[in-house]
């Protein structure tokens, strides 16, 4: 008979325990799921486009897009992986690219890197094609990163969005925007109602930008200088001979002599250019207002880190 009473003790004991354990697996269960609810899904508008990110935003892989190198340089912020330029990070860059892991170069992205760096957020390039894109999307959120000038806040408030440092980038947004406002007077006397021209020397060739490109919108939006005809007609990168400069006659003329790609090719162009009796008789040259690699020559120019840089050697000009 005790022996059946223990039996029974031990029958009892074992269901409060088995139902014991259940109530408190059932409240880690619940525990999990609060928290994943608890979890907020992190969103980010970019250029009217709202992006949704479930696993946040730490790791960020930059390809194709220079624009982007230029901002995380702003900022300070180090990619998981990042464009190299002739298999280097460029100096410019500074210190925090420098820690990043090299994905390839910007037109030939190494897919199989990138899916190894497990990225939260790639960043590409509006320039990339269709093909590419699909690649990239498949390894993880893709954001298309503009090329066009005039989205350099929006460019620099996404990566600032990403990167948990929005405030930085606003604060650098209003101290630039003060810079150039202190100024744009002063800056717009230096020029006068000269014709002011940019262009650059790539693949051997001289080519021009419209507007909204390159660093036309820190000569004619920001310093406030008048648009030459031949840049109100560009549609896009375009090339402009010799005798099609000439015709121009620019005062100034700021030209931006390509180091990338085959840097001897565009140097030996320059060095030709001085010497054509066409260019001669142009106005910038006759007065020594041609100013060379203002600023180095990888720069985008539709950035805050670009725009930084050319603003103090438009405002050290004289001082050369």
């Amino acid at each position: 008979m005790r022996k059946k009473w223990m039996g029974i003790a031990l029958i009892l004991v074992s269901v409060v325990t088995l139902t014991a354990c259940g109530q408190e697996s059932k409240k880690e269960t619940k525990k999990e799921v609060a928290k994943e609810e608890q979890q907020e899904v992190k969103k980010i508008k970019y250029l009217d486009k709202e992006y949704e990110f479930k696993n946040g935003t730490e790791r960020i892989v930059v390809t194709g897009a220079m624009e982007a190198m230029e901002d995380a340089a702003a900022l300070d912020v180090t990619p998981v992986g990042a464009i190299t330029v002739a298999g280097k990070f460029p100096e410019i860059y500074g210190k925090s690219i420098a820690k990043s892991e090299s994905i390839g170069e910007k037109q030939q992205p190494n897919f199989e890197t990138i899916l190894s760096l497990k990225p939260d957020v790639i960043l590409g390039t509006t320039k990339f094609p269709e093909e590419v894109v699909k690649k990239l999307e498949e390894i993880a959120p893709t954001i298309l990163v503009s090329h066009i000038s005039s989205d350099w806040k929006d460019n620099l408030q996404l990566m600032g969005d990403l990167s948990g440092k929005r405030a930085a980038a606003d604060k650098k947004l209003a101290a630039y925007e003060a810079d150039v406002e202190k100024n744009q007077d002063t800056l717009k006397k230096k020029f006068g109602t000269d014709n002011v021209l940019m262009l650059r020397i790539r693949g051997g060739q001289m080519f021009i930008y419209p507007e909204n490109v390159f660093f036309n919108p820190s000569l004619y939006n920001e310093i406030g200088l008048a648009v030459p005809e031949v840049v109100k007609q560009a549609k896009a990168q375009e090339e402009i001979t010799v005798e099609q400069l000439a015709k121009v006659n620019p005062e100034h003329l700021f030209i931006q002599v390509q180091s990338t790609g085959d840097k001897q090719e565009n140097e030996k162009a320059y060095e030709e250019l001085k010497k054509n009796p066409i260019m001669q008789q142009i106005t910038a040259f006759k007065n020594d207002h041609v100013y060379v690699n203002a600023v180095d020559s990888l720069l985008e120019g539709g950035t805050l880190f670009s725009k930084e840089q050319f603003l103090e050697a438009v405002q050290n000009l004289d001082k050369k």
